[in-house]
């Protein structure tokens, strides 16, 4: 069995010992993160895939590795990269555990952002090396995710004598390693989800309410809108909201939950969480005066009755 040694510490350039890959569940991430370590120049030498669809994924992004059980996918890698859902990942670890499946010294990596290494205590504890390394990105588990790699961060979580391995692992991808403490995986995996999964939903709402006025592109619409907005939030935080309750219109708030009631209830229910937020960020920042507040958020107290 091969195996990444001090050369892991490298730079880039010098690359280290070529792995034997394995990936056990060939979904969006897994492929992808298959194909990205083949063109770092490892060996993916087996996957698991059990739907058509991980099948068809696997073909196209993994072309010529064999499609195993997971124990045989296990047992061919020095390196397993374990892409299974968040809540079947502790039952897969100890299961495989139970029968005596991880070689010492082998690579174990998760790519869940709610786990740090903990989860693999099972495999760790028959010798196997643990590393959590979760990618910051969305995937669609086609070739694009290759090349979004680049410039995407990993949340790595690893025991300090393995770090240099995790982070080369990651540089090797294309991407940028940074590290998240044990403690903190569960709270930096909400703030990826907070901001991207809710982010999703919030624009396919504005979507829904364009449609409904008519618009036929409303995509048109909202893109330079909502990128614009993006960039603000990211260079300046909550200094860069706009809008009727950074203004402290509640006339205009009022209208809109007026219009609002008519869409779909997620819709408004969305749109107060969202502006009760605001104002209170902007109260508690001084962006929004004490009076202004109250009125925003006596409006959004009880929007049924603005219907």
């Amino acid at each position: 069995m091969n195996g990444l040694d001090g050369d892991a510490a490298r730079p880039a350039g010098q690359r280290p010992a070529r792995l034997d890959v394995g990936v056990v569940g060939a979904g969006r991430v897994g492929a992808v993160l298959g194909a990205a370590l083949a063109r770092a120049g490892h060996r993916v030498v087996a996957a698991s895939a059990v739907s058509r669809a991980s099948t068809e994924r696997a073909a196209a992004l993994l072309p010529g590795v064999p499609l195993r059980q997971v124990p045989d996918v296990v047992r061919a890698a020095d390196l397993v990269l374990l892409t299974v859902p968040d809540d079947e990942l502790p039952a897969l670890v100890r299961g495989l555990a139970d029968t005596g499946a991880w070689p010492a010294g082998q690579i174990v990596v998760h790519t869940s952002g709610r786990y740090g290494v903990a989860v693999l205590d099972p495999a760790a504890e028959q010798h196997a090396i643990p590393l959590a390394l979760h990618p910051a990105m969305t995937f669609t588990g086609t070739a694009i995710d290759l090349e979004r790699l680049s410039g995407c961060c990993f949340g790595v979580t690893a025991a300090d004598p393995v770090r240099p391995m995790a982070e080369a692992l990651v540089v090797e991808m294309g991407a940028e390693p940074v590290w998240v403490a044990e403690a903190d995986r569960a709270r930096y995996h909400a703030a990826l989800a907070h901001g991207s999964n809710h982010l999703v939903t919030l624009v396919a709402q504005a979507l829904q309410v364009l449609r409904h006025t008519g618009i036929e592109a409303p995509d048109r619409v909202l893109a330079p809108l909502l990128s614009a907005a993006l960039d603000g939030a990211l260079r300046s935080g909550d200094a860069a909201v706009t809008g009727p309750v950074s203004r402290g219109d509640a006339g205009t708030v009022a209208a809109h939950l007026a219009e609002l009631a008519t869409e779909t209830p997620d819709v408004l229910a969305s749109y107060v969480a969202m502006a009760r937020a605001t104002a209170v960020r902007a109260l508690a920042d001084d962006r929004l005066g004490a009076v202004a507040a109250a009125n925003l958020l006596d409006v959004l107290a009880s929007p049924k009755e603005t219907s």
